[in-house]
């Protein structure tokens, strides 16, 4: 199975935000997570993590707090494949691309919820 058939929409927003403003659009969508942008180049992630460590300063730009150099995959590759790069880098969250153009986002929790189509080896390496 393909990264594409199981991604969700990413919810972006720009780049020069505040923390307090990142929070309130996460909460109003229900998601745990903004993919930060310049207009249409992926600059930043930042997570419900992110803003919790940092309730202290929540007037502060988005960029002071967001994770830079975005870790991404492109949208034809293996679940095995986000799974694996998930696991290498120890993150929750892969942008998701083609041509250098964000499509949407895949999850851990959308990995665990599709795991009966990674390959059973996956689960014993």
């Amino acid at each position: 199975m393909k990264v594409k058939e199981i991604m969700n929409k990413a919810v972006t927003e720009s780049h020069d935000i505040t923390l307090r403003d990142a929070a309130r659009v996460m909460s109003d969508m229900n998601i745990g997570s903004l993919i930060l942008m310049n207009k249409d180049k992926i600059v930043g992630i930042v997570t419900d993590t992110d803003i919790l460590k940092n309730l202290n300063k929540l007037e502060v730009g988005i960029s002071k707090v967001m994770s830079k150099n975005v870790i991404t995959i492109e949208d034809d590759e293996s679940l095995e494949d986000a799974a694996n790069l998930m696991a290498e880098k120890k993150i929750k969250r892969l942008p998701v691309l083609r041509d250098e153009k964000l499509l949407g986002i895949i999850t851990a929790t959308d990995l665990i919820a599709n795991s009966d189509e990674l390959n059973e080896d996956f689960f014993f390496d």
